[in-house]
């Protein structure tokens, strides 16, 4: 008798609201990603705010519940990656995945040379998206032309630069290297960036290494890793989250009676006067976070035009009853978990602080 494995047995989804900050492992997409902390979580709604190639570890956040209304956010922030460019060899993905399809001569590595390519490779530039990308043409991703062997015109995409540091670096696969840190904005592909490099130099090169640091605040020290969150139990796993408003902490706050908060969260403007919602707030903001004060919760977002506030995105009512079932919870955790994981200032890049590859 030929016996047959019981079904996987379905879980019972639940209402999860908050961010978390995952530490990506290579070799996963961030959709992979995504749904194995979605299942971990048992959470009815996620998405996450910005693709991390399978290559690249690092910070994804992603957003559950009523946190997914406010990623675009971090979808427009600017990035923080660490790389390891391998001089030398350019192949067809631009990174150590793909075939080496153009082997070069790699001249001396100086200082002089890594400091003028700092300054030649800062600020504004305009980049050519990668063929193995998601970008689309014609309703179709460029990846699909790219493992036809078709190669398609794109067009420059405009990014910044913002700040980049570049030092020599040893690694086994190639005979030079170099490790790069770099603050850019959104859209910026580091596996562009390492093979343009390459072109400047005169030897081509690949990515060996990507990890993003940090994107919009959130910082790698702070994330957690899926065998992390897999040892966890679920009370833990919920202690991870961060909640929906630090997607938009950098905007001032306004905090509102329990009338005012009512009639605002059903999506009707409140009129003010001059200074009513509070010192930091001009006469025309565009952001704004809003709070109710009785009880405390964030309610949404907001902008403010003439000082009449009007909404933007909301939390529902049954959204904000969730949060405030687990703010006692919450406010425990918070009590006790130390430095903040979220930083309105742009991380400091140091090689020093990073270990070498």
């Amino acid at each position: 008798m030929t016996q047959t494995s019981s079904p996987r047995q379905k879980i019972q989804r639940r209402p999860v609201h908050g961010v978390l900050l995952l530490d990506k492992p290579i070799g996963l997409s961030s959709n992979q990603a995504l749904q194995k902390a979605k299942w971990l979580m048992r959470a009815e709604k996620a998405g996450h705010t910005g693709t991390l190639d399978p290559l690249a570890t690092g910070v994804l956040p992603l957003c559950f519940g009523a946190a997914t209304k406010f990623s675009q956010m971090q979808l427009e922030a600017d990035k923080t990656y660490e790389a390891v460019l391998l001089l030398g060899q350019k192949t067809t993905t631009a990174d150590a995945e793909g075939e080496v399809i153009e082997t070069r001569d790699v001249p001396e590595i100086t200082a002089e040379l890594l400091e003028k390519l700092t300054a030649q490779f800062s600020g504004p530039q305009a980049q050519i998206p990668p063929m193995y990308s998601a970008l689309k043409k014609d309703g179709k991703a460029l990846y699909e032309y790219a493992r036809a062997g078709q190669v398609v015109e794109r067009e420059p995409r405009h990014i910044v630069i913002h700040e980049m540091q570049m030092a020599v670096a040893h690694d086994e696969r190639a005979p030079a290297a170099i490790r790069i840190i770099v603050r850019c904005s959104k859209g910026t592909y580091i596996r562009t960036l390492g093979e343009d490099i390459g072109e400047a130099i005169g030897c081509g090169a690949h990515l060996g290494f990507l990890r993003r640091i940090e994107t919009g605040g959130y910082l790698a020290s702070h994330c957690v890793s899926l065998s992390a969150l897999e040892t966890m139990s679920e009370a833990d796993r919920d202690a991870c989250l961060l909640p929906p408003q630090s997607l938009v902490s950098a905007a001032p706050s306004v905090s509102l009676d329990a009338d005012n908060a009512g009639r605002f969260l059903s999506g009707l403007p409140r009129r003010g006067e001059a200074g009513q919602w509070g010192p930091q707030i001009a006469e025309n903001q565009p952001l704004v976070q809003v709070f109710g004060n009785d009880p405390y919760a964030f309610l949404g977002t907001a902008h403010v035009t003439d000082n009449e506030l009007i909404p933007e995105r909301l939390l529902s009512p049954i959204e904000v009853q969730d949060m405030l079932k687990s703010a006692a919870i919450g406010s425990a955790t918070a009590a006790s978990a130390g430095p903040a994981l979220h930083s309105d200032e742009p991380p400091s890049l140091d090689l020093m602080s990073h270990q070498t590859v």
